[in-house]
């Protein structure tokens, strides 16, 4: 397809990047703390972290890795924090050293915390003391042998031990744990002062990240993410916002976890790129907290998703906030939802664009113009050397205007799934394309249009359920002949589960519901739980979930 987007470019951004304008994610990393080395890199709870700062521990924690625990280049870390100061961190420590960086949800169930790290092969983790329960009931099954234990407020000075106090003690976040050998964070950095770090040769071709995903179908798979596709992906997300942003001045609140690939690229590599500061929220959803530090920073930027945006534009608090400094407001994950946006612009004054993306392309594809005065209701124009393809079931690339499946080529795009050959070819075809699942059409001004999905993946707050992992899931309790897993639109999270059962024995709404509680993350439980006789099927007895969706 001809890159009829490139006409529609606002000034001052380039038709193609150099992805090897960095050699590595290190070497762009290692750049920014040089040349922003007194500018706060990360603040939490009101608590800076200079880049200086940030150089000398994720060294030392490097060290660590490599002398006390004896880790090598290409062995996997997995990191299992929420967004706090011991994040970069370790993520920059792990990468420093040579380490393949397994980004994993907090709030994983055992069963799932399980099945990523026994496919990763992850043989160290850095966890969250609140989550160490989880850990130790299937940590057996994994090839983990060394746990570092971090607690939320170790990097936040004498405020940390108030922090840490509360949360033991007065919130009882933190439940007991029996990890042998486990090894608590500020131990390491005390140790680490005095060891050695061997720097290392990292190579673009290198592996940077296994980011767990659903891909287009079933069950999570790690998408191996190289150095090169994430300097890359940053290379192409910082030509889009060079000529808007100002170099060491920008301030973007990261409200997305950081694990997710969207505010690890978009906010943590692309600002720091800038020498910006990123301002981390734990929890978001507590509003009051939220909002109460929206309040002392003057922020620049924020990003999120529809669901994000639209709690806050509920909360009055929010629209009593000072937006002078406020310039970009960028939204992903999920579609944008065309009244969410305007409320946000009302509010805030500042338009909310959208990009889209995906895990496996590191994952920036398309963003809206950042000088746009209004929404646009698409999900924007394709970066900077970036194809897009909009291909028939059979393959053929249709026209303007034409709805078919969105296809991707581009230096930002994978490698392939983490031995997983079956999966990698079932998104790859024979021309390169990497097929992505969405169906979508090309304006005549080359803005991509997100139309629907093709498989029947259910997006919750911007993140992936497939209804084959739900339905495993149920199935396996026993008392259950059929189900089928279906979204449903939700005002708030945008889509949500619902379950449409047979029972084979008698079962409650409210046993079943403790079930998937005990099994799979909050974002994937059912909302909605029916009840039937029998499930809609086609002449060979697949089960039509198109059906029971529209009934």
């Amino acid at each position: 397809m001809d890159k009829i987007w490139l006409s529609h470019y606002p000034a001052g951004i380039p038709a193609d990047i150099n992805p090897d304008a960095f050699p590595s994610l290190v070497a762009l990393y290692q750049h920014s703390v040089a040349a922003f080395a007194d500018k706060t890199a990360f603040q939490h709870m009101g608590i800076n972290l200079t880049y200086a700062e940030l150089a000398e521990l994720s060294q030392a924690f490097a060290a660590y890795l490599q002398q006390e625990l004896g880790m090598r280049k290409g062995q996997r870390l997995a990191i299992m924090l929420p967004n706090c100061l011991q994040y970069p961190v370790a993520l920059f420590g792990a990468l420093q050293a040579g380490l393949i960086v397994v980004n994993v949800n907090p709030l994983y169930t055992a069963r799932e915390l399980q099945l990523q790290l026994a496919d990763c092969g992850a043989q160290t983790i850095i966890i969250l003391a609140n989550f160490t329960q989880t850990l130790e009931t299937i940590i057996q099954q994994t090839a983990v042998e060394h746990v570092i234990v971090s607690e939320l407020g170790d990097l936040l000075h004498l405020k940390g031990y108030m922090v840490n106090f509360v949360v033991k003690h007065v919130k009882h976040l933190v439940p007991e744990h029996h990890l042998e050998n486990a090894i608590p964070f500020k131990q390491v950095l005390e140790v680490a002062r005095d060891l050695p770090f061997n720097h290392l040769e990292i190579k673009g071709e290198d592996l940077a990240f296994l980011q767990y995903t659903g891909g287009t179908t079933g069950i999570s798979k790690g998408a191996m993410l190289s150095h090169r596709n994430m300097v890359a992906n940053v290379e192409q997300a910082s030509a889009w916002l060079k000529p808007v942003l100002k170099v060491g001045e920008e301030v973007v609140i990261t409200a997305l976890p950081l694990y997710h690939i969207f505010a690890l690229t978009a906010n943590c590599l692309t600002f720091m790129s800038f020498g910006g500061c990123n301002v981390l929220i734990t929890n978001p959803r507590d509003f009051p907290a939220f909002i109460q530090t929206l309040s002392e920073v003057p922020f620049t930027a924020i990003t999120g998703v529809n669901t994000l945006f639209n709690a806050l534009t509920q909360q009055t608090a929010f629209a009593d906030l000072d937006f002078s400094q406020l310039r970009i407001t960028l939204g992903g994950g999920m579609a944008v939802q065309s009244t969410v946006a305007a409320r946000w612009e009302q509010i805030t004054g500042i338009p909310l664009l959208e990009a889209y993306g995906l895990t496996e392309a590191a994952p920036a594809v398309c963003i809206n113009p950042l000088d746009a005065p209004h929404y646009t209701g698409s999900a924007g124009l394709p970066v900077p050397s970036t194809e897009i393809g909009i291909l028939s079931p059979y393959g053929e690339e249709l026209k303007v205007g034409e709805v078919g499946e969105l296809c991707v080529k581009g230096p930002q795009v994978m490698r392939g799934y983490w031995r997983n050959e079956s999966e990698t070819r079932k998104v790859f075809d024979a021309n390169g394309w990497l097929h992505t699942g969405d169906m979508a059409f090309l304006d005549p001004q080359g803005y991509v249009h997100i139309v629907d999905r093709q498989k029947d993946m259910i997006l919750v707050s911007g993140f992936n359920v497939y209804p084959n992992e739900i339905e495993a899931v149920v199935m396996d309790e026993g008392r259950i002949l059929e189900v089928a897993a279906v979204g449903v639109p939700d005002e708030r999270s945008g889509e949500t589960v619902k379950l449409v059962v047979v029972r084979r024995d008698p079962i409650t709404r409210e046993e079943l519901l403790d079930y998937c509680r005990a099994n799979l993350t909050a974002y994937k439980l059912p909302k909605y739980i029916e009840f039937r006789s029998e499930l809609p099927k086609n002449n060979v007895g697949k089960i039509l979930r198109r059906v029971l969706r529209e009934t």
